[in-house]
């Protein structure tokens, strides 16, 4: 790292200094901790920020400059500061002697290191120094209320768009350089921003939905709400296997499925069983039936009776692997003092059985290649009171170990008590189990 010399730097005025503790007074809940604070500062004709680490002790406030930042330089120097990823910034005292002993990141110089680094969260208290530059006069920096002053400048300078954005009351699209570009090449976008502007300050939207309903005359919300199901889709492990096949046809899935009120395990379960039929899935009576709880139970029944007769000669080595796998994992069962217990599915037969009597899937599909090859293994949750009537399927995955699936009759979701027994309960204790036998 390149050194300089402290005389290069110049003190924290007086003035400044004052007003830098009446500030930091405020904030008596971090009496004995370091904060940092900025101020802004003209240094051969540039903008300097300069941060400064504050700290009472002993009934008396020491201030100390850390950081010094140019506006138009692609590095800073430092001093006396350092790092931490779980800490964050700290900052040593052994100058002026609060500490004994000096930290290792503590010197009489200071370094020079890349420009993005050592800027930690310091509010400013002289903003108006800004005023000074005419290049600024017209940035609407007033109006940015957040602590990365510097960034918002130099990014007016190259999109003097910004001071629109700001006006428009959009600060939080500020760093959009997406949005910026947009206005600096389509000025029926701004006019478009402006007649939405209210819309857009009231809510958070993805800026590729900004862009899209720009292009399209769609809603914001309604193309917000189809962005949220389709990061949540594409986030599911049913999706994944069957993503090239639906593309450009998502929202259409989307609105399916809320329209069927089914789930997406449920779609993909039945889409999987139709293809093992071989049906062809273009065809719109197969792809989106309009009656889809009914062809879902015909479609899964007939996947069922074909891997059957396929595969009756497979079948006792089947259950035996079955067996072998639910025996080595059978310490994840959870028998405490408790409403619920949870038990490891023993054979195909119990998934089937609780398929039959809890309407969902796990019965039929490919659960029990998936349990066999220890991909996911299947538990039942049961009552104390009836631990032998289906009541919820749990899902669980051996690789990320954690909870896949977890559903009551019909695919719908347990209630409150249930899922606090599965996440906080018996996941725990699963995790901790599965560490042993591994």
């Amino acid at each position: 790292m390149q050194m300089t010399s402290f005389s290069e730097i110049k003190p924290i005025p007086k003035y400044i200094e004052k007003q830098i503790i009446s500030k930091a007074k405020h904030d008596a809940a971090h009496f004995g901790y370091s904060r940092f604070y900025a101020y802004l500062a003209v240094w051969h004709k540039e903008l300097v920020k300069v941060t400064v680490a504050v700290k009472y002790h002993r009934k008396k406030w020491y201030c100390k400059q850390v950081a010094v930042h140019h506006i138009h330089r692609d590095y800073c120097y430092i001093k006396d500061i350092n790092y931490y990823y779980i800490g964050g910034y700290v900052a040593g005292w052994y100058e002026q002697g609060i500490s004994k002993v000096p930290k290792w990141y503590e010197s009489t110089n200071w370094y020079a290191c890349e420009d993005k680094y050592f800027d930690p969260y310091a509010p400013i208290i002289n903003l108006e120094v800004i005023d000074k530059f005419p290049e600024y006069k017209y940035s609407a920096y007033r109006l940015y209320k957040g602590e990365r002053i510097f960034k918002y400048l130099r990014l007016y300078e190259q999109y003097p768009q910004l001071e629109y954005i700001m006006k428009l009351g959009l600060d939080k699209f500020a760093f959009s350089t997406m949005i910026l570009r947009k206005c600096a090449k389509d000025k029926a976008f701004c006019k478009w921003l402006a007649r939405n502007r209210q819309e857009l300050a009231d809510n958070y939207f993805y800026v590729s939905v900004i862009m899209r309903a720009y292009k399209t005359g769609k809603p914001l919300k309604l193309l917000q709400c189809y962005e949220k199901a389709k990061k949540s889709l594409q986030s599911e492990d049913s999706f994944k296997q069957f993503k090239p096949d639906f593309k450009g046809e998502t929202e259409r899935l989307i609105d399916y499925i809320a329209a069927q009120q089914t789930s997406t395990n449920s779609y993909f379960d039945y889409y999987r069983a139709c293809l093992y039929l071989g049906l062809d899935m273009t065809e719109p009576k197969n792809r989106y039936p309009h009656d889809f709880r009914r062809w879902h139970d015909i479609r899964t029944d007939e996947y069922k009776t074909a891997v059957a007769i396929a595969n009756e000669e497979k079948k006792k080595a089947l259950y035996a692997d079955f067996a072998s796998v639910a025996e080595k994992y059978s310490a994840l069962q959870h028998d405490k003092r408790g409403a619920f217990i949870c038990v490891i599915a023993k054979s195909p037969e119990d998934l089937i059985e609780e398929g039959k009597y809890l309407h969902h899937c796990v019965g039929s599909i490919n659960y029990d290649q998936r349990f066999i090859k220890e991909q996911s293994l299947i538990f039942f949750i049961r009552t104390r009171e009836h631990p032998d009537i289906p009541f919820v399927t749990v899902e669980y995955s051996l690789a990320s170990h954690r909870v896949l699936q977890c559903y009551t009759d019909h695919d719908h979701k347990p209630d409150d008590s249930v899922l606090h027994y599965v996440n906080k309960v018996w996941l725990p204790y699963a995790n901790k189990t599965i560490k042993k036998i591994a």
